[in-house]
């Protein structure tokens, strides 16, 4: 459905100007409607927001443990590329925020219905985006752990908790403060990560064994299995980002969606390949097992303090982005409270969540199983979402879209499009019985512990999707 409002920038590019905010700089708007006459930027300033993010901790853990799972260095470094890949697919969903002016989680009233998607938001939205920041915010924490340490304070349960709240309480202010000071800030914060990381990247490259090859390589069912396991890992990244519309979504109705899928997509795809191949590189020469202390080791010393604020500050600029969406999924499950509190009340949450993963659990097994797994959930919801942009070549009404009455185009049956909703099932249920991580799903048993949850889920979601959309009324 395209919007019948008149475009003021038939150019695609606004006039520079600060984001609504309220006095105080907190952005006003949540999940409400941007007008046309609100709408400013260029598409190229996503690649800092997206890049700002990807230069992390746990790209560096995620690149190493590849390697520490039985692949050769090159091996590796294909599915690192392979993974990374799927920025492609979140670029496209970015393209959907200037159509309708509006973020992801309203988009997707299109795909579930305005009920359908509470829960929608709920599950795919809320409580994933939560598990995401509390696993980042453990990763922040170790390294920050490491740079009390070296004050000669004690590192007992009680600093450990302080450090979680102090890391916690700076990302939740720039979400606070919202889309302007994510956009103003991340630019800087691209920058000095990317000088850190190049310090970083000299030292890993002269230490490195680009012949390295495991004692005993993996051939046949034992290295398709790993292999695609590994592209599920990678994977898993991008594709938590089925929000990427809520950082376009102020962009000019008219920009070119290329444009805007393009810079999203490398912005994505550039530091997260090459952020995950150091920690392969470095898997080569040191145990990726303790990544933190055997990185620290390859750095010379003077540095040692530096690389760890990095490590702190590209986590708080991931997970910014992650509870800034999830406090919109939140708004969007049907809870009247402002996008500022709202983000509050995640940051609560995630918070006690990373207390649990650093105090209780072993980390790094934390951290396999939930990416792997949520392979199960946000394959099959990317592709939904993918599909319904193709299907209605990117055309949605904005307001329409705000509409939550009975009488809204998106209504579907009694508030849920069916078709959606049983896309959507089927992709889980597809994905869940071929999966081999956290439990051997049947398929993957009967192929020797090849897990095809990613393909498969996306293939029956998109596929069931497209077929079940057929004429119902509202798909465009």
């Amino acid at each position: 459905m395209a919007s019948t409002l008149p475009d003021p920038h038939p150019d695609g590019i606004a006039p520079a100007s600060p984001a609504p905010e309220r006095a105080n700089g907190i952005e006003s708007h949540g999940i409400d409607h941007i007008p046309d006459s609100e709408r400013r930027g260029r598409p190229r300033e996503l690649f800092p927001v997206w890049a700002a993010a990807n230069v992390n901790y746990l790209s560096l853990v995620v690149g190493g443990a590849l390697v520490l799972m039985g692949l050769s260095l090159w091996q590796a470094v294909a599915v690192i590329v392979v993974g990374n890949v799927f920025w492609l697919l979140t670029g496209l969903l970015a393209v959907s925020g200037p159509a309708a002016g509006a973020p992801s989680e309203v988009v997707t009233r299109a795909m579930y219905g305005v009920r359908g998607n509470r829960v929608n938001n709920a599950v795919t939205g809320w409580m994933i985006s939560v598990c995401y920041f509390a696993l980042n915010l453990a990763a922040a924490a170790t390294a920050a752990f490491s740079l009390v340490g070296r004050t000669g304070l004690p590192v007992n349960n009680a600093v450990k908790a302080l450090v979680v709240v102090l890391i916690a309480a700076v990302t939740l202010a720039i979400s606070v403060y919202g889309h302007t000071a994510i956009i103003r800030l991340y630019v800087p914060i691209t920058l000095a990560l990317t000088a850190v990381f190049a310090v970083v990247a000299v030292a890993v490259v002269r230490h490195t064994d680009f012949g390295y090859v495991p004692e005993r390589p993996l051939t046949g069912t034992a290295l398709w299995a790993t292999a695609l396991a590994g592209v599920g890992l990678i994977a898993s990244g991008p594709l938590s980002y089925t929000t990427s519309a809520d950082f376009s979504r102020y962009l000019p109705r008219s920009t070119s969606a290329t444009s805007v899928a393009g810079w999203t997509a490398l912005g994505g795809f550039l530091p997260g390949t090459l952020v995950c191949c150091l920690g392969a590189f470095a898997a080569t020469a040191v145990d990726m097992s303790d990544p933190q202390g055997a990185l620290e080791g390859l750095l010379p010393g003077w540095f040692r303090p530096l690389f760890l604020l990095a490590l702190v500050l590209g986590t708080v600029a991931l997970n910014a982005l992650t509870a800034y969406s999830a406090g919109l999924a939140l708004q969007a499950v049907g809870i009247r409270i402002r996008r500022s509190l709202s983000v509050l009340v995640d940051g609560a949450v995630s918070v006690s969540l990373t207390l649990y993963a650093l105090l209780v659990s072993d980390f790094l097994d934390t951290v396999g199983n939930v990416l792997q797994l949520t392979v199960v959930l946000l394959g099959p919801s990317m592709a939904v979402y993918a599909t319904d942009i193709l299907l209605r070549r990117n055309r949605y009404d904005g307001l329409a879209l705000a509409d939550e009455t009975p009488g809204s185009p998106f209504w579907y049956t009694s508030g849920v499009n069916w078709s959606g909703a049983l896309a959507l099932a089927a992709g889980v249920a597809a994905s869940a019985v071929c999966v081999d991580t956290a439990y051997t799903g049947p398929v993957a048993a009967a192929l020797g512990g090849i897990d095809l949850a990613l393909p498969v889920g996306l293939s029956v979601a998109s596929g069931v999707y497209a077929v079940s959309m057929r004429g119902v009324r509202g798909a465009g």
